[in-house]
């Protein structure tokens, strides 16, 4: 049987790292099984849903070079839902309840001060005909309840292993709106038997859920989808990572100049054993993924990591991979190959070109000490007349200001770095001096 997963975003606002957690690992596992990847928009809160979220999910993805094999809009897909949702009417498994918030507000308040846990009564199912046609005649709408069974249900999880709910301990779960609207659970399971959705990863906080969509796949008559819940995420010192989620979304973490696959080795590996490292390629991310390796703990999500992954990087990429960041700084295409050997290593983001280019150019304040200033006139000077400059040039100029001034290490080298190049590290100065064309 061919793998076939999905990532089911809702275009209600920009997605962020915690999206991205099962986007990515859905993607890679289906790509592990040498399989499909569907792209589910959840779409069917007509009220909330924005197409420039759609779009914004579809370049985040794009970003990230997270491509999938299919596209789907629930929105489309509504006359599905309806004859499913009579299907289950007629089983008696969908029922209709009249409650307001309000209402359903006061019974769980009961419920819990009488230190019972607040799950629907079922109180609907005794309405008769009329009740109905009263609450209609009032003004009410019907939202519609799946009755559950109410017995243990369980799955073996991919993650979690073997997991048990509790049905009788779960409210009957909505699935119709009183505006008609349908909600996540019944069109989830419709989409997932439609696309042979084999293999679902997602979230810990929808084991629950989960439970309940089994019953709805068994109601329909349908296999269960195979699931799999990942752990949340939490802020490096174990705090709750929602209220950052803001500052976090991939549109954010783009234009602040993460490193896409920097960003994607962190994740893959973000709540395993294994240790998390810098991965050139997607295959390599594929290769090294295991879903088996992630475990139930809290995954401690550190933004400064994958900095550190992005900087290491960087500094392997060749020439070609880099070449549009350094048409883009407006290097030079002569010496473009050559200064990017040179400055590889000393830079820790893609930003830093344009300033070591700068530099280069001459476009720079001198650094120069009082106490210094003989010295760089003498070693200026030098330097002048010993172009054109080439990667023998600084050993020879050091050594003859060495023995003229009795300088040596930091004072003999340091003074020259910061008049050069207005800093006081960098790249090796004999490497540097031969592109300097101030």
């Amino acid at each position: 049987m061919t793998t076939v997963t999905r990532f089911a975003p809702s275009p209600t606002g920009r997605l962020h790292v915690g999206n991205l957690r099962p986007a990515l690992m859905n993607w890679l596992h289906a790509r592990k099984q040498g399989g499909q990847f569907v792209l589910r928009i959840d779409d069917t809160d007509a009220e909330r849903s924005r197409e420039e979220h759609v779009d914004a999910i579809k370049r985040d993805l794009d970003w990230l070079g997270l491509g999938w094999d299919r596209f789907e809009r629930q929105s489309l897909r509504l006359d599905r839902y309806n004859a499913a949702a009579n299907d289950l009417r007629g089983m008696g498994r969908l029922y209709a309840a009249y409650e307001t918030a309000t209402e359903l507000g006061l019974k769980r308040k009961t419920q819990l001060q009488a230190g019972r846990p607040p799950v629907y009564d079922r109180a609907a199912l005794a309405l008769t005909d009329d009740d109905r046609a009263r609450f209609e005649a009032e003004g009410r709408r019907a939202h519609w309840r799946f009755k559950l069974d109410q017995e243990r249900t369980g799955w073996t999880d991919g993650i979690r292993g073997e997991t048990m709910v509790d049905c009788a301990s779960v409210s009957d779960p909505v699935l119709i709106r009183e505006d008609g609207g349908f909600l996540y659970t019944l069109c989830s399971v419709c989409d997932d038997i439609d696309f042979g959705i084999t293999d679902v990863i997602r979230g810990e906080d929808h084991v629950t859920n989960t439970a309940t969509q089994i019953q709805i796949f068994e109601a329909l008559d349908d296999r269960p989808t195979g699931f799999a819940h990942h752990s949340l995420l939490v802020d490096a010192d174990g705090s709750g990572l929602s209220k950052r989620l803001g500052s976090l979304t991939l549109e954010s973490l783009r234009e602040a100049g993460v490193d896409p696959l920097a960003l994607l080795s962190y994740m893959a590996r973000l709540g395993t054993s294994a240790p998390i490292e810098a991965r050139a390629s997607h295959a390599e991310l594929i290769e090294g993924f295991d879903l088996n390796s992630f475990g139930r703990a809290p995954a401690r999500f550190d933004r400064a990591e994958i900095d550190a992954l992005g900087t290491k990087l960087l500094h392997t990429r060749p020439f070609e991979a880099v070449k549009p960041l350094l048409e883009a700084a407006g290097v030079d295409a002569v010496v473009a190959p050559r200064f990017w050997d040179v400055i590889r290593e000393n830079i820790d983001s893609a930003d830093e070109i344009a300033d070591w280019w700068r530099i280069v150019s001459g476009d720079l304040t001198p650094d120069i000490a009082d106490d210094d200033r003989e010295y760089v006139a003498t070693a200026l000077a030098a330097l002048d007349r010993a172009k054109p400059w080439d990667e023998d040039t600084w050993k020879g100029i050091t050594a003859d200001l060495k023995s003229q001034t009795g300088r040596k290490g930091k004072m003999l080298f340091m003074p020259l770095r910061k008049a050069l190049t207005g800093r006081t590290n960098g790249p090796d100065m004999a490497a540097l001096l031969p592109l300097l064309r101030r």
